[in-house]
């Protein structure tokens, strides 16, 4: 079943909630990325655009369930409000009198923004009476927060449950449209770059998409964990050892089925093993197979970046998980930077995940080249293993 897009029901002057992504970066009260709030805006303003009053509802940062000054999101109203030139208003709290009073009052136009939700430990624990207190606020509940579409929080399942209409906004229709149809119908050749840290947070996206791409390159430290399990050395580095066997089934996999699938050659090393990464110094470039006992891969190397670019310069689809080494030291960001202009370069559709992957695509001025940058991290890495996102059910059983 396809979900009901805002665009689609009569929301005429109606009162919303609408559940956004506003996680942002922030140093002290300083948003330092506002991609979220600006992703959000197309929703926004169709909804300003029929008359309608809104209430927005988010959360920031790890709040554990009471009241945090330091995750409130009054800087992400007064970031909404500079971005849409109206009031935000800011609601002292996601519940209670004072806040209802404030939603009761809003008029066609007018905006309220909740605080956040986590300062309650309904939000997380998926409350039923959390969700009918302040969805009791509005008139229809629409989910713009793909984000946090993975976690089965009050805000993302139980608010569909127990809204009497409800639907998705155009961020939430996006992600779902160009993730989908990436991966169930690709333009061909399809290439899955995938990186990061570890095998065991890719493990599902790996085996998923072994079965639609056409070939699949693999860099970061999880590089490192196929390696070891082939018998390389591989020095000092990150690896898990637990998924050696898993990591010779893909291989494996990918041989049965045709796919191309390629490691690293090369590495950019340090010899600071046992030092934080930020501290960690550059050692140089080595083979693949010629990696010290006392070194630390940090990056990949510049033969395996002209690899990959070879591999991707016939795609037509491309999607690009996880950065290629530790790019936080700027000494070892080469690797990442690189692939993201061979990403950007993409004759067709290139597609960048959440998280750091979206780091380092702006760090590098090159998220304009993208034809999509998913505002997921989580969310994107369970929708490319194939799960149904528990917002996305909650969206359709609310439909139905």
């Amino acid at each position: 079943m396809a979900l009901t897009r805002i665009d689609t029901i009569d929301i005429a002057g109606k009162k919303l909630l609408i559940r956004v992504d506003y996680n942002v970066p922030l140093q002290g009260d300083v948003i330092t990325d506002d991609l979220r709030i600006r992703a959000s805006l197309p929703t926004i303003e169709y909804a300003l655009s029929k008359g309608c009053s809104l209430i927005l509802c988010s959360h920031l940062g790890k709040a554990k369930g009471v009241p945090d000054p330091k995750y409130s999101l009054a800087p992400t109203a007064k970031r909404l409000s500079e971005l849409l030139e109206r009031e935000v208003r800011m609601a002292p709290d996601c519940l209670g009198e004072a806040t209802r009073a404030m939603a009761a009052a809003l008029k066609p136009g007018e905006i309220l923004m909740l605080e956040n939700l986590r300062f309650h430990p309904g939000e997380t624990a998926g409350d039923m009476d959390f969700a009918k207190e302040v969805m009791s606020m509005a008139e229809i509940y629409v989910c713009d927060a793909f984000g946090t579409a993975h976690r089965p929080h009050a805000s993302m399942v139980a608010f569909a449950q127990v809204a009497s209409k409800c639907c998705a906004g155009f961020l939430l229709m996006k992600e779902w449209q160009f993730l989908g149809e990436a991966v169930e119908s690709p333009t061909r050749p399809f290439v899955a770059v995938s990186g990061g840290a570890k095998v065991s947070s890719k493990l599902g996206v790996l085996k998923n998409l072994l079965s639609k791409v056409d070939a699949m390159c693999i860099g970061g430290a999880m590089a490192n964990t196929f390696l070891a399990a082939m018998g390389y050395g591989i020095g000092k580095s990150l690896v898990e050892p637990e998924l050696f066997g898993a990591a010779l089934e893909i291989m494996d996999e990918a041989k049965k089925r045709g796919v191309g699938f390629y490691l690293p050659v090369d590495f950019i090393i340090s010899k600071d093993a046992g030092k934080p990464i930020s501290e960690m110094q550059p050692a140089g470039q080595v083979p693949f197979a010629a990696i010290p006992e006392d070194a630390v891969v940090l990056d990949i190397g510049p033969v395996t970046a002209g690899l990959f670019a070879l591999v991707m310069d016939p795609a037509k689809t491309v999607v690009w998980n996880g950065p290629m080494g530790a790019f936080e030291n700027p000494a070892f960001a080469q690797g990442s930077y690189t692939v993201a202009h061979i990403v950007a370069g993409v004759r067709g559709l290139s597609i960048v995940g959440g998280g750091d992957t979206d780091v380092v695509v702006h760090q590098a001025g090159l998220a304009d080249k993208m034809a999509f940058i998913s505002t997921g991290g989580g969310a994107s890495l369970e929708f490319l293993e194939g799960k149904e996102l528990p917002a996305f059910k909650a969206l359709k059983e609310c439909q139905s």
